[in-house]
């Protein structure tokens, strides 16, 4: 027994119009404009987290900074790696990504902030983390099912910020009351 999905002559008609828009077709439900500034927002987020974390690794001084310092650098590459993800995605849908430094904080929902001792470093990039852990829950939840590609590649980024906010709470955790 045969199963279709759909009429494939219908599909074939549909695929050969507006070719030039890639891979949005008509069964792209979403509103395209908005995920991609949603998608700009999320990458200022992720660069801007890539740049604490790298400070933040060239600054940890401490008896318990040499292994925290190692993590913030594994941190800032995943971060980087997302901010390449979704930059991707927002070529994919037809936009274009925006990595101007002159608006990259004010497009960014997690701050920059260097922190004065190891668990200042920490607790920044803890905030950071759980606030994008909220924004990429609502995103996701924003886009629903009419967007399953950007939904998909959403939470499994939202997965990696999660492990990042458990291994800094267990980090600050660690740490002795006279640091923190």
């Amino acid at each position: 027994m045969t199963i279709t999905l759909s009429d494939i002559g219908k599909l074939r008609n549909q695929a050969s119009d507006h070719i030039e828009q890639g891979a949005i077709t008509p069964s792209y439900t979403a509103d395209r404009l908005e995920v991609i500034n949603l998608l700009n927002q999320a990458l200022a987020t992720e660069l801007i987290c890539v740049l604490r974390y790298r400070c933040h690794h060239f600054m940890a001084r401490g008896i318990q900074a040499k292994n925290v310092a190692a993590e913030f650098l594994v941190h800032s590459n995943e971060e980087q790696a997302h901010a390449d993800q979704i930059a991707a995605r927002i070529v994919q849908l037809g936009g274009e990504p925006d990595f101007s430094p002159n608006t990259l904080t004010s497009r960014s929902h997690a701050e920059y902030q260097v922190g004065a001792s190891l668990a200042d470093m920490i607790k920044e990039n803890l905030i950071a983390e759980r606030i994008a852990i909220d924004s990429y829950r609502e995103l996701i939840q924003y886009i629903g099912d009419k967007d399953s590609t950007t939904s998909q590649m959403l939470k499994s980024i939202l997965a990696v910020e999660e492990e990042h906010a458990d291994e800094l709470a267990d980090f600050l955790q660690d740490l002795p009351e006279s640091i923190q």
